[in-house]
């Protein structure tokens, strides 16, 4: 069955049990965070009085995960975040909260970016390459090898240039790791 774009309703009845308005199914708070992970939209209300509780149900989501040794909360914060109820700044949390998580997921994504696959992969090709002719000129220096001509005798001076070239990738990689911290 192919799934729409649109919200979804999900109806929460007095046995706990939740339907799913959509797929005409009965569904689990862990189906429910599966679909928060995979970006749906969907509200969730009590199937007798249609009173939106989808707040409630996420707080349970979040509750159980935590129950099982998912621990993101820092009790800290936990701590903060309870002192904040009734407060003069109750009504500037959620706002804050949004925007701080936003700017962590932009981070996030721009740090996978910056990383991705194609980078690494090169600079672990160049790793094996500069081990494996390392490990030719040691082998060569121990007598294990035949010795190379006079030519050869040029490649430390490229591994050294190569050596160069990775700390300065190294160097400008961890810039951007600095930068996209900041």
């Amino acid at each position: 069955m192919v799934k729409s774009s649109g919200r979804v309703t999900i109806k929460k009845y007095a046995n706990r049990r939740l339907y799913d308005t959509e797929s005409s199914a009965y569904i689990t708070l862990d189906r429910l965070a599966a679909m928060v992970r995979e970006g749906r939209d969907f509200e969730v209300v009590d199937a007798k009085s249609g009173e939106d509780i989808t707040r409630t149900v996420l707080t349970q989501i979040i509750v159980d995960e935590e129950a099982r040794g998912e621990t993101m909360l820092p009790l800290k914060f936990l701590k903060q975040l309870i002192g904040l109820y009734g407060n003069s700044v109750q009504g500037a949390v959620p706002q804050y909260l949004e925007a701080a998580m936003d700017a962590f997921q932009r981070n996030h994504s721009a740090i996978r970016d910056a990383f991705g696959g194609n980078v690494l992969a090169d600079i672990a090709k160049r790793n094996m390459a500069m081990f494996e002719e390392a490990n030719r000129a040691f082998t060569a220096q121990a007598g294990l090898a035949p010795k190379k001509p006079a030519a050869a005798a040029a490649a430390p001076a490229k591994n050294d240039s190569e050596v160069e070239q990775l700390r300065r990738e190294l160097a400008s990689l961890q810039a951007k790791v600095d930068k996209l911290a900041r």
